[in-house]
Formats: structure tokens, sequence, C-alpha cells
């Protein structure tokens, strides 16, 4: 019996040291010489202090900054653990809506979402991701024109020019990946940490 049961125990002893502790320290250690930066999280720092990911998604709702895309992640309702409630760019929970193009609820989601942007003069042109979830909820990324579509609201909030606050949002407009892959896009966070760089360098002149 012995004799049957110790190679089982070595082999689940070897196996436990490799894979899971050899491997995952031999990747994380690849990972911080190889690429710091993303191997622990993307991070942004502001002042010395961390205030996001350029990996993650973050709500927004002061008229004075650009808005990211629509967030269908959830959170445990606090009244009822049994239920969920609206918990846009929740990292905890990722996640889309996973509505299909002929459901009724994604259809009424989409026209109150232009209906708020147009009634608020947010913007006057509808970009796509300006009223539809991504896969994962957490999408850091909009379009180029749905963050122009933005520049005339937030500037009127800030008391900036249009022209300065588009020509900002094209300073930050990331291209295709080797010129092929995915779409232009515009991190969110950094548009927004930009703008506040410029309006705290205006204020200081």
């Amino acid at each position: 019996m012995i004799s049957h049961l110790r190679p089982a125990i070595v082999m689940i002893v070897l196996f436990t040291l490799l894979t899971g502790l050899a491997y995952p320290l031999a990747i994380t250690g690849i990972a911080q010489l190889a690429f710091p930066e993303r191997a622990n999280g993307s991070l942004i720092e502001r002042d010395g202090i961390v205030v996001g990911s350029s990996l993650i998604g973050q709500n927004f709702a002061s008229e004075r900054y650009f808005h990211g895309r629509p967030s269908a992640t959830t959170a445990p309702d606090p009244n009822d653990s049994s239920k969920t409630i609206d918990a846009p760019f929740n990292a905890a929970n990722s996640g889309g809506s996973n509505l299909g193009p002929t459901s009724k609820k994604l259809v009424d989601r989409v026209n109150a979402a232009i209906e708020a942007e147009f009634s608020a003069g947010r913007i006057d042109v509808v970009a796509a991701d300006a009223v539809t979830t991504s896969a994962s909820g957490l999408d850091p990324h909009i379009s180029p024109r749905f963050a122009l579509a933005q520049a005339a609201a937030v500037a009127a909030a800030r008391g900036m020019p249009e022209a300065q606050v588009r020509a900002l949002v094209e300073t930050k407009v990331e291209p295709r990946l080797a010129g092929v892959i995915g779409e232009p896009r515009v991190n969110v966070l950094a548009l927004n940490l930009a703008l506040d760089a410029l309006a705290r360098a205006q204020a200081a002149r």
C-alpha cells in the first residue's frame, strides 16, 4: 500500500511546487523585469498619488470632464444580497449586459442614453460608444468622435476655448496598433488628467 501511495504523494508535492510556486514566481519575475509598468497594473499617478489605471475606466460624472462609454457592471444590492444594482466600472465584476440586438431592454436603454446626452447638451453627434457598453464594462477608451463631440460642453463648463480643448483631444488620440490592429482611441483618464494640467498651467500664468 505504501509503495503505491509514495509515488502519488511525491508527484503531488513535486507538481505543487513546480506549478503552484516555481512557475508563478518565474513568470512574475520575468514580467517585472521585462514589463514592470504593465506587471504592476499600468497605474497612473498625479503628484505622486495613484489616480487610476490606464487599463480600467472610471465613472466621470462632472461636466468639467470627458465621460467614458456606458458601463453595464453591477454590484450586490446592500439591502438585498439576492439582487444587484448598477455599479459602473466595477472592476470586481467585469462583464457586459449580454443583451442581444433584438432586446427591447437594450433598445430602451440606448434610446434613453441618446436622449440624456442630447438633453444635457453634451453632444450634438452620437457616436456608437457614447450609448453602448463594452464587453468588459471597464473599457478605458472612447472613440475620437465621441471625445470630440464632448469638447464643446467640457470647454463651456471650464470656461476654456473650444478649439483649445479639441486640440488637446487630438493630441491624445492613440493610433491603431502597428497601424492595422484595432481602431484609433482616446484614453479618458489620460485625457482628463491632461485637461487638468492644461487648466492649472493657464491659471498659473
